[in-house]
Formats: C-alpha cells, sequence, structure tokens
C-alpha cells in the first residue's frame, strides 16, 4: 500500500487506485497512465499531472471540435473519436478534455503537421530539468495554465508567444458530470 503513485508505476504490475475507499480502477501501469477510466485516476498518475480543459463538442459539416470554454480556441477532433462522441450523444455537450504534458508540442514540424489542434498561448514559466523542460503557458480565456514537457532545446521562453500543437492520438475525453472516460 502506497501514496506514491511513482513507487506504484515502478514496483506494481497490477495496481488498484483508490478514492476516499473506493477502487477507481484495477489495471496494469502502463494502462493506468495510458487509459484512465475516470478524471481521478487520469488526474493522479503522472508528474505533472493531466492537463484537463472543459469544452463543448461541435458538429460544423462532416467535422466535430472540441470549443475550449472562455476561449476562441477550437480542436479538431480525430474523425473515430468524433464518431464515438456523437454516438454516445455528446454533441453540444460539455466535456472535459484530458491531454498529458508531453502530448502538447511546441516543435514547427508538429504544429504544421498538425491541422486544427494548435492553439496560441504564452509562456508564464520555463523550467528546465536537463533533459526535458516544463512550460506553464496562459491561453487567453483560460482560469488555469496548461503544462507542456518539451524539448529542452525549446527556444520559448517567459513571456514569448507561442504556438503549441496537441497529440490528439494520446487524447482524452471525459463526461463532466460522471467525470467517466468517453474515448480515449
Amino acid at each position: 500500500v502506497t501514496h506514491d503513485q511513482t513507487e506504484a508505476m515502478t514496483l506494481g504490475t497490477r495496481i488498484v487506485v483508490m478514492k476516499d475507499g473506493v477502487v477507481q480502477q484495477v489495471d496494469t501501469p502502463q494502462n493506468l497512465y495510458d487509459r484512465p477510466e475516470n478524471l481521478f485516476v487520469a488526474g493522479f498518475m503522472g508528474s505533472p499531472q493531466m492537463n484537463f480543459l472543459e469544452a463543448t463538442v461541435m458538429k460544423e459539416g462532416a467535422d466535430v471540435y472540441l470549443a475550449l470554454t472562455g476561449t476562441s480556441s477550437r480542436i479538431l477532433i480525430p474523425e473515430a473519436r468524433a464518431r464515438v462522441l456523437l454516438e454516445k450523444g455528446y454533441e453540444n455537450k460539455s466535456v472535459v478534455f484530458g491531454i498529458r504534458p508531453e502530448d502538447l508540442k511546441d516543435e514547427e514540424m508538429f504544429i504544421n503537421n498538425s491541422t486544427g489542434s494548435v492553439v496560441e498561448a504564452t509562456v508564464k514559466v520555463y523550467e528546465l530539468l536537463g533533459a526535458e523542460v516544463f512550460l506553464y503557458l496562459g491561453v487567453d480565456g483560460l482560469d488555469h495554465e496548461i503544462t507542456a514537457r518539451v524539448n529542452p532545446r525549446t527556444t520559448a521562453r517567459p513571456g514569448d508567444r507561442i504556438r503549441i500543437a496537441f497529440d490528439l492520438s494520446k487524447m482524452h475525453v471525459f463526461d463532466k458530470d460522471t467525470e467517466r472516460v468517453i474515448v480515449h
């Protein structure tokens, strides 16, 4: 038994994640990280924790977007995930979009190939950790920062306005009310 998620991830082959005495998920360390079943598990596994952004599922023609609450930013949802959201009745409904810090990219090559999944942000804090950098970013209209784990050779510094791309192959969408995962 441990409250240290790093210890559990490194030593365990199967982990039980509990909250207030209730089992949230039982799985392998990798599945807990990659396929969390709810917001609690998603936020508990990983350091820094997953970014959570409130959004509304919007459909325009054949495209389905996540309109980030409080911002003018929209994220184009990949077709397979969009289909799941529509089939489950989430069109025009509020959800929670989850993305891990390492799945936010500031490299120009990735940004240029990420049609519909790029937002502008202001670097608030630059934290060099040797092999990686954490950027704490402000997105206009959001009431909290998002965290990106990027290459240490990034040129971004506090105060810079940058474009950041979301690797949507790693996205998670959660039901805002039940906090259960809708789609990975």
